[in-house]
């Protein structure tokens, strides 16, 4: 039984000659067996700390479109307001889910959970997102003068690769106050021009809706001649037309659509 022992089996295989076979392939496993344990601590360690900055950098991505949408700096002096309130919506009965942590809610695992989603037919699903959460997180800016602002966090599918922005309304709720596009992965000069500065800041004043509440955003060639109309983008017109079929989801009957109206008419609890 001793030469079965590991301390001598280890000292059989270092007195292996370098040339051996069996010796390179022992070698070869072993690196690759170190390696690959290294890289799963190394990952598992680090998880949380990686999630937090990528948490901080969607709070920080946020912070910025707010401060960059125009007149907004006037609007926070006037009406007191410099927080967000975090609430998570259910998006079925669009009421707020009392139950549910907002600081805790994770809304990127939530999409590939299907405990918590749901899914959409192919007439419903205009973002091409396949399932929708059951929940989803919302921000509410309120001055001294009641709701100035209310953010949505939007996702969808681009030409190429999925889409994730923030979407602002004003108090109306029918007016876009600002797009800001902070995950993208379209061609390089061609789709990702969706992420210009110039082109998203077309979309604030933007009206959503028409006389009998429909959802009226639409894509034009060149530039936008009506209130409910986004310029288009030569050369990526499939990675806009994403963006439009994102924010007219979002804001539909499937989407935000139910907490927005109940917001509308104060029956929000």
């Amino acid at each position: 039984m001793s030469d079965l022992s590991p301390l001598r089996l280890w000292r059989r295989f270092l007195a292996l000659p370098n040339e051996s076979r069996a010796k390179t392939l022992g070698v070869a496993f072993m690196v690759a067996t170190v390696s690959a344990l290294a890289v799963s601590v190394t990952s598992v360690t680090l998880k949380p700390r990686q999630e937090a900055h990528l948490a901080a950098a969607r709070e920080a991505r946020l912070a910025e479109m707010i401060a960059a949408l125009p007149g907004m700096g006037d609007i926070l002096r006037e009406t007191g307001a410099d927080t967000l309130d975090a609430v998570v919506v259910d998006l079925t009965s669009g009421q707020i889910a009392q139950d549910v942590d907002a600081a805790g809610f994770d809304f990127l695992a939530a999409q590939t959970d299907p405990a918590q989603t749901v899914a959409l037919s192919p007439a419903q699903d205009i973002a091409t997102i396949g399932r929708r959460p059951t929940l989803a997180p919302v921000y509410l800016l309120r001055g001294d003068g009641g709701l100035v602002l209310v953010v949505l966090p939007v996702y969808g599918t681009g030409y190429q690769s999925t889409l994730r922005a923030y979407l602002a309304l004003s108090a109306d709720l029918a007016t876009i106050a600002g797009l800001s596009i902070y995950e993208q992965a379209e061609t390089p000069g061609l789709g990702s021009r969706i992420t210009d500065p110039a082109w998203q800041a077309t979309w604030a004043g933007t009206e959503t809706r028409g006389p009998s509440g429909d959802i009226v955003i639409s894509l034009v060639r060149g530039a936008a001649n009506g209130p409910t109309e986004i310029d288009g983008i030569s050369g990526a017109t499939r990675s806009a037309t994403g963006v439009v079929q994102m924010v007219q989801f979002w804001l539909g009957p499937d989407g935000f659509g139910p907490f927005l109206s109940s917001l509308r008419l104060g029956g929000v609890k």
